[in-house]
């Protein structure tokens, strides 16, 4: 069965974007950017919410701009071809290999689960993972934790009322003072 992964850029406080809605302080290094490259090689699917979608947009014309470098650009052949789900209640279409969502984040996940393919089903963003944690479906949570406290904002754990238990599978400490941290959900 395709694990479900939750994968974000998180201030040491835990939250994916500030009070101010900025998250310019969770640019990658090159060498965290080469990271995100090869995770994004075990994705089959994409699944997001309005907010990432639309600031994502960016990498479906970003190969058209001369002045990026060669990761940018293979970064940008990998995410264009990716499938992607869109949940959102205000878009009334999407661009790119996307597709807006036809259920609640649970039957899509059940329906990606029973189809063939490959590939991990990664969720982006705190809200849409908030809402698959409540279900219990996310296996695994991946957190890029920059050495910055930002006081506020979205937080990248949802805030409910049920204990999950973790285990450290994998730990990766970068240059830039970046720290990785993979755990795998205690069934």
């Amino acid at each position: 069965m395709r694990d479900v992964t939750y994968s974000m850029s998180i201030s040491l406080d835990g939250y994916i974007v500030g009070p101010d809605s900025g998250f310019d302080w969770s640019a990658p290094d090159e060498d965290v950017f080469r990271f995100w490259i090869d995770e994004i090689r075990g994705v089959g699917v994409h699944l997001m919410g309005r907010r990432l979608y639309e600031t994502m947009l960016y990498w479906e014309t970003a190969d058209q701009d001369p002045s990026l470098d060669a990761a940018m650009l293979e970064w940008t052949a990998l995410w264009k071809p990716l499938p992607k789900v869109v949940f959102s209640t205000t878009l009334s279409e999407v661009q790119g290999n996307a597709r807006l969502a036809s259920g609640s984040p649970a039957e899509e996940i059940e329906r990606l689960r029973a189809e063939p393919g490959e590939g991990e089903i990664a969720i982006g963003g705190a809200t849409l993972a908030a809402e698959v944690a409540a279900a219990g479906l996310i296996d695994e949570y991946r957190a890029m934790v920059h050495p910055v406290l930002v006081g506020g904002g979205t937080p990248f754990f949802p805030r409910h009322e049920r204990r999950v238990d973790l285990e450290l599978v994998e730990t990766r400490t970068f240059s830039s003072r970046v720290v990785y941290l993979r755990h795998r959900v205690v069934r």
